[in-house]
């Protein structure tokens, strides 16, 4: 009996309040793409079941939805913990670093692939709490790195910056083969 009770404690002790708002969530996003199922894939007229194209993922959406609403059902029947919405706002917090990826993106066709790495990488450093001369300088040499790695030696074609065709040739040059 004893071992249950240090059971129920350990999944006390980590659980987390905003549990509900998440299983609402799945819930929701998992039915919403069962319900486009029939329009975003399609059915082979005389293929077997297993292989018609939209078999499989409606078999995971299905059981998505089921267990996402077993989910809902097992947060809906235990107990309340304070400090949900709590939670809810540190995973939204969470989202800061996709909109820097998006900034990123954008501004990597218009500045360049050198200049938007070696700002980004500062300025994340920055952001993240790095103040110190020795970090900033360790950031500017892994963007540095990262920009030579895939372009000079992975040779990854990455969109040339709308800036560079304001530098005279030679310089241009260069920095669309290399930068």
């Amino acid at each position: 009996m004893s071992r249950v009770k240090t059971l129920q404690a350990l999944f006390k002790r980590y659980r987390r309040p905003g549990d509900i708002v998440f299983a609402w969530a799945l819930l929701a996003i998992s039915l919403f793409l069962l319900s486009q199922l029939f329009d975003q894939t399609a059915y082979k007229k005389g293929a077997k079941l297993f292989a018609q194209p939209r078999f499989w993922p409606a078999v995971s959406l299905a059981m998505m939805s089921v267990f996402a609403a077993f989910h809902l059902l097992g947060s809906l029947l235990s107990e309340r913990i304070d400090g949900r919405w709590r939670e809810v706002l540190l995973w939204c917090a969470s989202l800061e670093y996709a909109g820097w990826f998006i900034g990123y993106a954008l501004l990597v066709p218009v500045t360049g692939y050198l200049p938007t790495t070696v700002f980004f990488a500062l300025a994340l450093s920055l952001r993240a709490g790095y103040r110190s001369l020795m970090a900033l300088l360790s950031a500017l040499a892994a963007a540095i790195v990262i920009v030579l790695l895939f372009k000079t030696f992975l040779q990854v074609k990455l969109p040339a910056g709308l800036i560079y065709d304001y530098l005279p040739d030679g310089l241009r040059q260069i920095m669309l083969n290399y930068f």
